[in-house]
């Protein structure tokens, strides 16, 4: 990602937020090629996270069709207000690993809440390299969820 798309990026998060009356303070990174990772300290988040980050996650979405139209680029964009992102990727790792653990020792399977794309694909990375449970996404939107199976069992 070039300065000018970078400088971009930044200045059109910052007058998003602040259109939204959003009051706080915004760093705008790139951890990675293609994703930019905006980082944001409020002081009143829950109306901009919503009730799950629903409304996060549409702001980030709108967030990332302006950023393509007036750059022409396609980057990832990442938004997290006050770690809350942070703090919900933490739990949903414990979460896999209590459940997985719960699998492998009773031999019974477990159904996990729906969740969204998003949160599923943490889960399944979380487990990814476990060798006595499988996990696999069912159901339909938006109730797709992840069903965690002991390795090996027909059930």
């Amino acid at each position: 990602m070039t300065d000018d798309i970078f400088q971009t990026i930044e200045r059109i998060a910052k007058e998003l937020f602040e259109k939204l009356g959003l009051e706080g303070q915004i760093k705008v990174s790139s951890p990675e090629e293609g994703v930019c990772l905006i980082e944001i300290k409020a002081e009143d988040p829950n109306l901009f996270i919503g009730e799950q980050g629903k409304v996060l996650l549409d702001i980030q979405y709108i967030l990332r069709l302006i950023i393509k139209k007036q750059t022409g680029e396609n980057i990832r964009i990442a938004i997290d207000i006050n770690e809350y992102r942070k703090n919900k990727e933490l739990y949903l790792r414990e979460l896999a690993r209590t459940t997985a653990d719960e699998v492998a020792l009773l031999k019974y399977e477990r159904e996990l809440p729906p969740m969204s794309a998003a949160d599923r694909r943490i889960i399944h990375t979380e487990l990814s390299n476990r060798t006595d449970i499988t996990s696999e996404s069912v159901g339909e939107e938006p109730n797709r969820r992840i069903v965690i199976k002991p390795k090996g069992s027909g059930i």
